[in-house]
């Protein structure tokens, strides 16, 4: 179960996140690297998470022109990456294109295909934050209609909060990857996210990954805390494959 934790590098340094993923290897399975840590250190950090004998989830959320983010898939690619992740709003021709370069730039140089996953709707917005950027509907059809949209792109997933995990399983299928940041053990608050759930309500709901950062880097023990969470993820897994189906 610990591949299906993903812990956020969100530090400033490589020396920082290299003492992390020795701290935590045993107890996770993939690293999330984002844009301040990547832009600090480079595709170093990515080499250095794999020397660990660990996974990266590059996590840059491209959003751009469909060439400018196909050839940046290709490149993120070609270090290695396990998942990268793009945003669902940056279009269907985007999301498309991207899909199809990186998969024949894999076949061609024999390289094994990362996940690409389509960012929906970020944890930190809620309903009024949409609307002041001109999306009248709210968080739940927004995140639906992106997730349908990455589906008929070629998407392997989404990346969206526990809330809108059932949603999306209703549309778009057992096959389609959720990751869901927003998972909080029970004891801890919810930061600067509004969307979230523990560990075991977000497996139990349907999630594939979680990506936890500061809960498990803040806490007493980080180790025990990632275990502790991998454990509730385990229960609340179980819960969901064994619940009687649903009478219709």
């Amino acid at each position: 179960m610990r591949h299906r934790l993903i812990f956020a590098l969100d530090v400033e340094t490589l020396a920082e996140a290299e003492r992390l993923v020795e701290l935590l290897r045993e107890a996770v399975g993939v690293f999330k690297i984002g844009k301040q840590l990547f832009l600090h250190a480079g595709p170093e950090v990515v080499r250095m998470v794999h020397r660990h004998g660990a996974e990266v989830f590059l996590d840059l959320k491209f959003h751009d022109i469909p060439h400018t983010v196909a050839r940046a898939g290709v490149e993120a690619a070609r270090l290695g990456v396990r998942f990268f992740d793009l945003h669902a709003s940056g279009s269907f021709e985007m999301m498309e294109r991207t899909h199809a370069e990186v998969a024949r730039a894999c076949r061609r140089e024999a390289l094994r295909r990362p996940k690409i996953l389509a960012v929906t709707v970020l944890t930190s917005l809620g309903g009024s934050d949409l609307r002041r950027v001109g999306v009248a509907d709210g968080v739940e059809s927004q995140v639906a209609r992106l997730a349908r949209l990455a589906r008929r792109a070629g998407m392997d997933g989404v990346v969206a909060s526990p809330l809108e995990i059932a949603r999306i399983r209703r549309d778009c299928g057992r096959g389609f990857l959720i990751v869901t940041p927003g998972v909080r053990p029970v004891s801890r608050g919810h930061d600067d996210q509004k969307r979230v759930m523990t560990a075991g309500e977000a497996m139990r709901a349907g999630a594939d990954y979680l990506v936890v950062g500061r809960p498990i880097r803040d806490a007493p023990d980080p180790p025990a805390t990632a275990r502790e969470m991998v454990a509730d993820m385990a229960r609340g897994f179980l819960a969901a494959r064994t619940r009687p189906p649903a009478r219709g």
